[in-house]
C-alpha cells in the first residue's frame, strides 16, 4: 500500500503531536510493509500569519490531491475576545470541510478501563461504555444564511438550515454504523421547537425503514445531555446536527477523562481528515507536555476507515491500552497514584508508543 498524506499541524500544539502522528504512521509502515510520503501545509493562525489567509489555496490543493489528511489543532487566544477581527483560524477549517465535502465527523468515545478514575463521572456507570456519534458538519447553523448584524450592531442573526439530503447520507453512514455494532441508533434533535428538528425526525425514520435490523431511538437535545452523563452506556450510535454534535461530543469528552485521548474522522465521499478533539492548547505549547494518545489514536482511525487496514489499526489501538496497563500518563491523565517517573512528555509518550508497536505487532502472512 503506497499512500501521500497531508498534514495540517495548524496552531498551537498541533505540531507536537502531529509529528507524533507521523512518526507512527512512519513505524506502522515499516512493520506492516505500507508507503507512505507527506507533505506539510498551512492552516489557521498560522496561516493567517504567513498568507492573510486562514486555508491558502496551496493547502486546499494539497488536501485535495491527498490519499488522507492529519490535522493539529487551529486557533489562538487573541482571536477569542476581539470580534473586529474578520479573518480568524476557525474559517479555514470550516471552508476547508466544505470544500472537501466532509459531511460527517465520526468520534469514538471508548473507555480504556486504566482511565476510569479520570473521569469525574463514577467508573460503575463509565465501565463498558463504548459510544460513536456521527456529527452532521458542513449544514446547520454554522453555515446556514443569513447571519448578520442589523440595527446598528444591537442584533445578530444566524439561520438554522437544513435540507433532507444533508440528513439522509449522515444518517445512512449512523445506520450502516450500527450494524457492525450492537444495532441501536440515538437521533438527537429539538423536534417539539425546531422546523428543521422536524424535518430531521422525519428523514432519519425513513432512512431506518432501510435498516429493519436496527432500532432507532430519538431524543432531544436536552434529554441526551442528560442522559450521557447518567447512563452512558445505554448509547451506541449517535447521529445529531452541527450545533447539538459539537456540543454532545465535548461533553462525552468528559466521560472519557481528558480530551487527549479522543480521536476524530470528518469523511465525505472522497478524502477524509483525521484529528484529535482537543483544541490547540496555546497555554501549554512548546512545553513538551501535551498528550499526543489523541492523535495517535487518530492515525489508527485512518488505517481502519480510509485504508481498510484493521490489523494496522488495532496494533496503534493496543499499543496505547498495554501502555496505560503498563501504568505510563501524560501529565492530563495522571491521578494522585501516578508515580512520577510514569509521567511521560509529549516525546517520550510517542517512544514509547512506536516501541510497543514494534515489540507487539503481529503481522498476519
Amino acid at each position: 500500500m503506497q499512500k501521500h498524506i497531508t498534514i495540517l499541524a495548524g496552531d498551537g500544539i498541533g505540531k507536537e503531536v502531529t509529528q507524533w502522528g507521523k512518526r507512527v504512521l512512519e513505524a506502522v509502515a515499516e512493520v506492516y510493509g505500507f508507503q507512505f510520503s507527506f507533505e506539510d501545509q498551512l492552516l489557521g493562525h498560522s496561516a493567517i500569519e504567513a498568507t492573510g489567509n486562514p486555508l491558502p489555496d496551496a493547502t486546499l490543493t494539497a488536501c485535495k490531491n491527498a490519499d488522507a489528511i492529519l490535522l493539529g489543532a487551529v486557533g489562538h487566544p487573541m482571536y477569542d475576545n476581539d470580534p473586529s477581527l474578520k479573518v480568524r483560524p476557525e474559517q479555514g477549517l470550516l471552508k476547508l470541510r466544505k470544500s472537501l465535502g466532509l459531511y460527517a465527523n465520526i468520534r469514538p468515545i471508548k473507555i480504556f478501563d486504566e482511565l476510569l478514575e479520570a473521569s469525574s463521572i463514577k467508573p460503575e456507570i463509565l465501565r463498558g461504555s463504548d459510544i460513536l456519534f456521527f456529527r452532521e458538519l458542513t449544514g446547520g447553523i454554522y453555515f446556514g444564511q443569513p447571519r448578520e448584524r442589523s440595527e446598528n450592531g444591537l442584533t445578530a442573526r444566524d439561520t438554522k438550515i437544513y435540507s433532507k439530503y444533508e440528513v439522509e447520507r449522515i444518517a445512512h453512514k449512523a445506520f450502516k454504523a450500527a450494524q457492525t455494532r450492537r444495532k441501536i441508533v440515538h437521533s438527537v434533535d429539538k423536534a417539539n421547537v425546531l422546523e428543521s428538528s422536524r424535518l430531521w425526525r422525519e428523514t432519519v425514520q425513513e432512512v431506518a425503514k432501510d435498516y429493519p435490523d436496527v432500532e432507532l431511538k430519538h431524543l432531544f437535545i436536552d434529554n441526551a445531555a442528560m442522559q450521557l452523563i447518567r447512563d452512558p452506556k445505554q448509547f451506541d450510535v449517535v447521529v445529531t446536527g452541527n450545533m447539538f454534535g459539537d456540543i454532545l461530543t465535548d461533553e462525552a469528552s468528559q466521560i472519557a477523562g481528558s480530551l487527549g485521548m479522543l480521536p476524530s474522522a470528518s469523511v465525505g465521499d472522497q478524502v477524509g481528515l483525521y484529528e484529535p478533539i482537543h483544541g490547540s492548547a496555546p497555554d501549554i505549547a512548546g512545553q513538551n507536555i501535551a498528550n499526543p494518545l489523541a492523535t495517535i489514536l487518530s492515525t489508527a482511525l485512518m488505517l481502519d476507515i480510509e485504508f481498510g487496514q484493521q490489523e494496522a489499526a488495532n496494533a496503534i489501538v493496543n499499543a496505547v491500552d498495554e501502555l496505560l496497563k503498563d501504568g505510563y500518563r501524560t501529565g492530563d491523565i495522571k491521578d494522585g497514584n501516578t508515580p512520577s517517573n510514569m509521567i511521560l512528555s509529549t516525546d517520550q509518550m510517542g517512544q514509547k508508543v512506536i516501541q510497543k508497536i514494534k515489540q507487539t505487532a503481529i503481522v498476519t502472512p
